[in-house]
């Protein structure tokens, strides 16, 4: 009697079980992990998965909440395991290693000519590695400084636009002047001082990766990777304009010193807006100003959040066709509004919700155009260099524990060693 019971039970969760993301019913299921995290964001991305499904009975989107916080790990590890979700969330600066490792599909051949047609070439740049293209770049966001409007305008100084930007010089020498006792003129938020350090340094012409001709990458600290690093920690030990207790702050926690008066400016990412509109005490005035400009003019590194289709997906076609129906201008714009970023889209950037002066929007989509690729996209091993080398380097140099030239043979030699490790 128990043989037959147990054999029952197992023919029972057999029967249940979809094979390779097929039902019985011949019905697909794919598995979409999202990283959104912000109400806004969910909610938008969770609406869309639900029209989705209501418009397409034979290919079913099932949503999994990620994390931004453990993503690359959390991957790397269901890759490894063969249970990786079949469309992938993620930021294009975090895709080099699983790539050129075989474990997402070459969308090339997947994406409908609109899609391709939708977003700038720059920004493909971001997802392409070797001759394929491994995700599609929907949201971006610049680096801007998020400003004091009534402390700017008391202490009577020029207010940067993006036609008009300041330059890196007189953006230190209008943090000095905004300084006093307990007062800084900015406060830079840089528990993570990589990405902001290279990203910004393409305003200077910095590049510090450098691809040779056998393909291999090396760093090279020059003259112009030099300009915003010099500028950060002037600032801090020289004109004591900047604050030293936020270097090892997230962007979060500098608004409360920010609301509270202490701090004039504060260098964060775009989507910060959000955050700001919601806990800023009732009267708060605040506006958005483009970060400063060097003889690369307004240009800055971007890393897109990403949507990729995992190699081992066996229903590729419908994840792509998943993938249109998610970036379809209208629902990139829903994307955008739900996490406070800009869209990739060309069309989708020229939607009027967009361009309003409202909590700085026409700001943002007025660097769009001079969003590139940032400048380890394509770098194996630049986590690795960003964990090990760069970060503890650039936070002892900002702090002034070390010098320019320490932080340059840190740079170069130590981060040189490590990146060798992935280019035999």
């Amino acid at each position: 009697m128990r043989a037959r019971l147990l054999a029952l039970v197992l023919l029972l969760l057999v029967a249940g079980c979809s094979s390779q993301g097929t039902r019985d019913d011949g019905r697909v299921t794919l598995r979409f992990q999202s990283l959104a995290w912000q109400k806004e964001s969910v909610d938008v991305t969770r609406a869309l998965v639900r029209e989705w499904n209501a418009t397409h009975p034979d290919v079913r989107v099932e949503y999994v909440q990620g994390s931004w916080d453990s993503v690359h790990d959390q991957l790397l590890t269901a890759f490894e395991g063969g249970e990786a979700p079949d469309i992938i969330h993620d930021a294009s600066d975090d895709l080099a290693d699983f790539a050129y490792g075989g474990h997402l599909a070459d969308l090339t051949p997947l994406l409908p000519a609109r899609l391709k047609a939708a977003i700038p070439r720059r920004s493909w740049e971001t997802t392409t590695f070797g001759d394929g293209v491994y995700g599609v770049p929907f949201l971006q966001e610049p680096r801007v400084l998020i400003a004091n409007a009534t402390w700017l305008r008391r202490a009577g100084v020029r207010i940067p636009t993006p036609g008009e930007p300041w330059s890196w010089a007189e953006f230190r020498r209008i943090t000095e002047r905004l300084s006093g006792p307990g007062r800084y003129g900015v406060a830079w938020p840089l528990k993570e001082p990589v990405s902001a350090t290279l990203n910004l340094s393409l305003s200077t012409g910095g590049r510090l990766f450098h691809r040779g001709t056998d393909g291999k990458v090396t760093v090279r600290f020059r003259a112009a990777d030099q300009v915003v690093p010099r500028t950060l920690h002037d600032q801090v030990n020289t004109d004591r304009s900047a604050s030293p207790t936020t270097l090892g702050s997230g962007g979060s926690d500098t608004l409360p010193g920010f609301f509270g008066g202490r701090y004039a400016m504060v260098p964060l990412g775009f989507s910060y807006r959000q955050q700001i509109v919601q806990q800023a005490p009732e009267g708060f005035a605040w506006q958005v100003l483009p970060a400063p400009a060097g003889t690369a003019g307004l240009t800055q590194g971007v890393s897109p959040q990403t949507l990729s289709i995992a190699e081992d997906c066996p229903h590729k076609e419908q994840a792509a066709a998943f993938l249109d129906f998610l970036l379809r201008p209208r629902n990139m714009v829903r994307l955008a509004l739900g996490d406070w970023m800009l869209p990739t889209g060309t069309e989708a950037l020229r939607d009027p919700a967009l361009r309003t002066a409202r909590h700085g929007w026409a700001t943002g989509t007025a660097l769009a155009g001079h969003l590139r690729p940032a400048p380890a996209q394509s770098v194996r091993g630049y986590p690795e260099w960003k964990d090990k080398v760069a970060t503890p380097a650039l936070q002892e140099y900002y702090s002034g524990a070390i010098g320019l030239s320490e932080l340059r043979t840190r740079l170069e030699q130590d981060g040189n060693l490590v990146l060798a490790r992935y280019q035999r």
